[in-house]
């Protein structure tokens, strides 16, 4: 007769949530790399999609460098999904960045500068990485010490 205990699938459900946190690294390294490369090779076009104010040529600069920082966490969130233990602080600045975007369409959004139209996706999206990558996040910490 097998006896069963409630901590029986303990390793399987935090393996389990080690596989989500990885596709959600992958999913959102993916995202971060269509943005850098939307502001690097067309933020004109990118930011009329958006709905948002045309911009001068010269604001494509700063777009760029933005494009750098998008690229770079992108091909860090592949890095952080090769071994989510090793990278963590790195997925925790993914959440704390998510935390701005977030904060920052709040603002912007109550205060009539752009319209719910224009931040909602990004917004949904800024918490819904928020919430995936802070629920599963303790699924990679580190192993405790032995004695």
């Amino acid at each position: 007769m097998e006896i069963c205990l409630p901590f029986k699938n303990v390793s399987s459900k935090k393996a389990q949530d080690m596989t989500y946190f990885k596709a959600l690294c992958y999913f959102i390294g993916v995202v971060q790399l269509v943005l850098g490369a939307l502001y690097l090779f067309a933020p004109q076009f990118f930011i009329a999609w958006q709905g948002l104010s045309e911009i001068g040529q010269d604001i494509n600069y700063p777009l760029a460098m933005l494009a750098g920082r998008f690229l770079v966490y992108g091909v860090g969130m592949f890095v952080i999904a090769s071994d989510p233990v090793r990278y963590r602080i790195w997925a925790d600045g993914m959440i704390a960045i998510q935390v701005i975007d977030l904060a920052t369409g709040l603002f912007y959004t109550g205060t009539g500068v752009v319209s719910l139209e224009q931040s909602g996706f990004p917004m949904f999206n800024a918490m819904l990485f928020i919430i995936g990558l802070s629920l599963l996040r303790r699924s990679v910490s580190r192993p405790a010490m032995a004695a």
